[in-house]
């Protein structure tokens, strides 16, 4: 008689990937096959990244208060072989950019959140709507009539901004990843996390600004004076709204309110990255499918030639891609994770320790009901 094992409680998990943490690992097993997927992936997300990041900064500061922004997809070059690239679809997919723009706006959080709230924010936004729209009184007419509409636009712009201004920065972290295993200076998954956190502290305090031009004069709307800055006031609320909460994807869920299969509190969502099933990418009404679709095109070869030689080959390469991407994302939440610690996690000091622990843990807890178990199985 064969006893299969016990499978272990979710507290003893819980206890696994804390001690896990506390002796420098991450979320992730290392692994050669992780290595190479995390970093293969990571370039190409790198690579899209910048592009998302170019886009949402040219709409944010060009785009503004445009009711109908038909050629925000353009960056600016306008020309028929450009037009019907778009037309045919043959381009980035933006759209995705801002998904993650909408997600992050709908869930709020963090300084830059807090700021678009303010009597400030609001004498600033009324300012730029009276210069950009001085010599039209339609448009000021509609801004008097309904006096939320415009400023709330602005707001848009606002996130459109930080969150191209919070990929720049991810942007080159990822590619000066890929670089440095290129050259042997990468060699496990700690060595990822490690590098990823380096990244993060380096431009922790850098600040979110946003201005724009009118007529050749100058508007802050988001100063530096109010002291906005990257990890705190982008970065976290980013975690937050799209590895975490994220939105229920159409078609995989109902959005009838007598369903009840949409939590009523934002705060009970776990629809982001790290909790998303990757087997309906590819299918419609599934955000994702737009980010992988982009990244296929800038998978290195040696992690390309891994995909090839799985059972469907590239028959399902967005559902590979998914899976990898997953994987490098919770490199990234184990980074940040160790950023935000209340102590070093390498800590001798007991008391702090203890702080530790209850830190992690409560990140685990949190964590248990995402695919962090599911990654470390495939």
């Amino acid at each position: 008689m064969v006893i299969s094992p016990t499978k272990p409680t979710r507290s003893q998990l819980i206890e696994e990937y804390t001690q896990r943490l506390e002796s420098g690992q991450a979320l992730l097993q290392d692994s050669p096959q992780n290595l190479i997927e995390v970093i293969g992936v990571l370039k190409s997300y790198g690579i899209v990244l910048d592009a998302y990041s170019v886009n949402l900064c040219y709409i944010a500061n060009t785009q503004f208060l445009k009711l109908f922004p038909f050629f925000k997809y353009f960056n600016g070059e306008i020309n028929p072989k450009k037009f019907l690239r778009n037309i045919w679809h043959d381009r980035i997919n933006y759209e995705y950019a801002e998904y993650c723009m909408k997600s992050m706006m709908w869930h709020g959080g963090g300084g830059l959140d807090a700021y678009l709230d303010t009597p400030e924010y609001r004498a600033i936004a009324y300012k730029v709507i009276k210069a950009k729209f001085k010599y039209n009184p339609l448009m000021l007419g509609l801004h008097k009539l309904f006096p939320d509409f415009l400023p709330e636009l602005l707001r848009q712009m606002c996130y459109y901004s930080g969150l191209g201004q919070f990929w720049r920065v991810m942007s080159d972290i990822f590619i000066d990843l890929s670089d440095r295993y290129d050259r042997g200076e990468i060699k496990s998954i700690p060595d990822v996390v490690q590098h990823i956190l380096d990244g993060l502290v380096k431009d922790a305090a850098r600040p979110i600004i946003y201005k724009v031009t009118i007529r050749g004069e100058e508007y802050e709307i988001i100063p530096q004076s109010m002291g906005i800055t990257f990890l705190m006031d982008t970065g976290v609320p980013y975690v937050e709204a799209i590895f975490f909460r994220g939105t229920p994807f159409h078609g995989t869920i109902s959005y009838n309110a007598q369903a009840y299969q949409i939590p009523y509190d934002q705060g009970a969502f776990g629809y982001g990255a790290l909790y998303a099933d990757p087997l309906p990418i590819g299918g419609a009404g599934i955000p994702p499918t737009l980010l992988m679709q982009d990244m296929r095109h800038f998978i290195p070869d040696y992690l390309m030639d891994i995909y090839r030689h799985n059972i469907r080959g590239e028959g399902d390469l967005r559902i590979q891609i998914c899976q990898s991407f997953q994987k490098s994302m919770f490199c990234v939440t184990t980074a940040a994770v160790k950023g935000l610690a209340p102590h070093p996690l390498d800590t001798t000091d007991p008391e702090q320790q203890a702080a530790n622990r209850n830190y992690l843990k409560g990140w685990l807890t949190r964590l248990f009901d995402s695919q962090m178990i599911t990654v470390n199985q495939n």
